[in-house]
């Protein structure tokens, strides 16, 4: 589904990715982990192709991101770790707008924006003007818009800051019928609990290098992802 080859990028000269490569597979939810500053959003603005100054490669379904953006832009949906959205518009107007970009057909998007809009219980709030939301709103709409055209694959930066345990719950519920049903995930985050229980794969990034990848056990053992973790970033303090 994902495939990152040799990612490197650099700003000023300083490596904030070096020599990146990982794959993520069909169904699979991989998480993201790293300390702040260690280079995940550099990461995922890459593989979504908001970045295009890089070395290396991008590849979703077999597609470059950098040979043929639009195709792979096609398939996947991006939610940023800062909801920004064109606060001017309601709600449901931005819903509407998305759909538009990626063609969702009138019958699809009513389905689906009741749907999530339902779930999150966002629908009566979707008439109103977007710079009257909360931070925990804005979120939800984004995850809306992400799910909206029902893409392959759905890369987040830090989904669940400014989510109530409620909303996180959905979400997670969300993303495992997301990849139940052939689709992917790659996500970053600092909630290594949820980390653990939720994810098929785990990738720990160190000063943007890739120190850790594989499955949740293979990766964790005996211990705890959390242990693992702060292992490694103890390895850093001595150096």
């Amino acid at each position: 589904m994902l495939s990152i080859e040799q990612l490197t990028k650099k700003y000023d000269e300083k490596p904030a990715v070096s020599n990146l490569s990982l794959e993520i597979g069909e169904g699979e939810i991989c998480g993201f982990i790293g300390h702040n500053g260690a280079g995940k959003t550099t990461t995922l603005k890459a593989c979504v192709g908001l970045l295009t100054d890089f070395d290396g490669d991008v590849k979703v379904l077999g597609t470059s991101v950098k040979a043929d953006p639009l195709t792979v832009k096609k398939n996947i949906a991006y939610i940023p770790d800062n909801p920004d959205l064109y606060e001017f518009l309601s709600g449901i107007r931005y819903l509407n707008f998305i759909a538009d970009v990626f063609g969702v057909s009138e019958a699809q998007r009513r389905e689906r924006i009741k749907k999530y809009g339902d779930l999150f219980e966002l629908t009566k709030d979707l008439a109103a003007p977007i710079n009257t939301y909360s931070h925990g709103m804005k979120q939800k709409l984004c995850i809306i818009a992400a799910w909206l055209h029902a893409p392959k694959l759905i890369l987040m930066d830090e989904p669940f800051v400014g989510l109530d345990p409620k909303a996180a719950h959905i979400l997670k519920n969300m993303m495992h019928e997301h990849c139940e049903n052939g689709g992917s995930i790659f996500f970053s985050t600092h909630v290594l609990d949820v980390a653990e229980k939720l994810c098929d794969r785990v990738a720990i990034i160190r000063h943007g290098e890739l120190v850790v990848t594989g499955s949740m056990e293979e990766v964790k053992g005996n211990q705890s992802l959390e242990d693992v973790f702060l292992e490694l970033e103890g390895d850093t303090d001595d150096d």
